[in-house]
């Protein structure tokens, strides 16, 4: 009778968990995270904070996930694995916010990244108006860096951003309100350039420009930019280089995927144009 003996594990994977919203659709949400997590040579976790019912034309409902089963979920992940880098997107009312709060104190998670997600590129609105004072309260000091597009910092801002010049201005307002480190996306703004700035406080900020792709295929691309910035934190780059290293994954994206065509509206990146082998590091 033959028996097998298993080696004695050394190495871990670099861990990634990614809290937010399912994506029917595969190209935003939870689907794009776990996407860019693999791409990137991470292993991914989920927890999930909503389903949602929608495509490449729009979402056509959104099922929120009780705050309990929430809570649960990032237990049985933490608990077990463990984690090195958290992402964190749509989180739809202020008793799910403060869910994740709760955890990021709990497990004195210190690599977190915080897309707030709050309008989908179909132009449809993904959170309370209740949730967005409570996100700015009880989230923004936690986490490592918020990463909203213009028209989620005018949420934020009560006022519309409508200049690269305004980016400036606003990156600093963002920091007012509590956030410590800021990255500001200019993408919706018009023009052949795209100019996002990275603003922490008491630092120089740093504007990151790059010419605009042309591809209707955008959708997920926050989900995806927030994720890649997640990821190379796991890896071990520190915050500044991880913006820098994931601004360029999501364009290389962009082009990879902007001649294919995937459902009648807004596609996907491609998120798969260039994997790498899965990490490991040394086991704790």
């Amino acid at each position: 009778m033959s028996t097998f003996t298993f080696p004695v594990p050394h190495h871990r994977y670099a861990r990634v968990l990614s809290i937010a919203g399912s994506d029917s659709g595969g190209g935003a949400g939870i689907q794009a995270d776990l996407k860019t997590f693999s791409a990137l040579g991470c292993y991914g976790m989920t927890a999930i904070t909503a389903l949602t019912a929608q495509n490449t034309l729009g979402v056509s409902s959104i099922h929120p996930v009780p705050p309990e089963f929430l809570k649960a979920q990032i237990q049985a992940v933490i608990e077990d694995i463990g984690v090195d880098a958290v992402k964190i997107g749509m989180l739809h009312s202020p008793e799910i916010v403060r869910v994740v709060a709760w955890a990021i104190s709990h497990y004195k998670l210190t690599q977190v990244v915080l897309d707030p997600v709050m309008v989908a590129t179909s132009g449809d609105r993904l959170i309370e108006s209740a949730t967005v004072q409570v996100l700015q309260q009880e989230l923004f000091p936690l986490v490592s860096v918020i990463t909203p597009n213009l028209d989620e910092a005018a949420l934020l801002l009560g006022r519309s951003i409508d200049s690269a010049e305004a980016l400036e201005q606003a990156a600093d307002d963002l920091l007012a309100l509590g956030a410590r480190t800021v990255l500001l996306k200019g993408g919706h703004l018009r023009g052949a350039a795209v100019v996002d700035v990275f603003a922490q406080a008491g630092q120089r900020h740093l504007h990151l420009r790059s010419e605009r792709i042309a591809s209707r295929n955008v959708h997920g691309t926050g989900c995806t930019l927030s994720s890649a910035i997640a990821a190379h934190l796991a890896l071990g780059l520190p915050l500044r280089e991880a913006v820098q290293q994931a601004r360029n994954y999501i364009l290389a994206a962009i082009t990879a995927g902007a001649a294919v065509q995937t459902g009648q509206g807004h596609g996907p990146l491609n998120h798969g144009h260039a994997p790498v082998a899965t990490a490991v590091v040394p086991l704790d």
